[in-house]
């Protein structure tokens, strides 16, 4: 049998609280975990691998709603959907990481530019 975490350790592992985890299940977007003694959360290895895509996910600005019908339709396995729903997403990413080069791009100038000054 494999390893069962409890929702403490799933939060210290992901960097989510307890709270956010249990609202995560509420509105979808983990599986109910399974119980132990006393109705207790027993989280799997699968669980987590879940959790750290979603968090994925959540760090490139996919918007809840999205995650969820993405979630929906991989448990309805969908595959054409879920291919839709992350394609359009990584072009999502693809114009953050563009625009985040430019500003990059500009920050280096000004260090230039302030390093010159400073040197004189």
């Amino acid at each position: 049998m494999s390893r069962q975490y409890s929702i403490s350790e799933i939060a210290e592992q992901t960097g989510l609280t307890p709270d956010t985890l249990r609202y995560y299940e509420k509105i979808g977007l983990i599986p109910s975990p399974q119980r132990g003694p006393g109705g207790s959360r027993l989280y799997s290895q699968e669980d987590i691998g879940k959790i750290h895509f979603l968090l994925h996910l959540k760090h490139t600005e996919m918007p809840l709603k999205h995650i969820q019908e993405y979630i929906r339709a991989y448990d309805d396995q969908d595959e054409e959907l879920c291919y839709r729903l992350l394609d359009e997403h990584r072009i999502r990413i693809e114009a953050q990481m563009a625009a985040l080069n430019e500003t990059l791009v500009l920050v280096k100038y000004k260090l230039d530019h302030f390093q010159e000054i400073k040197d004189g």
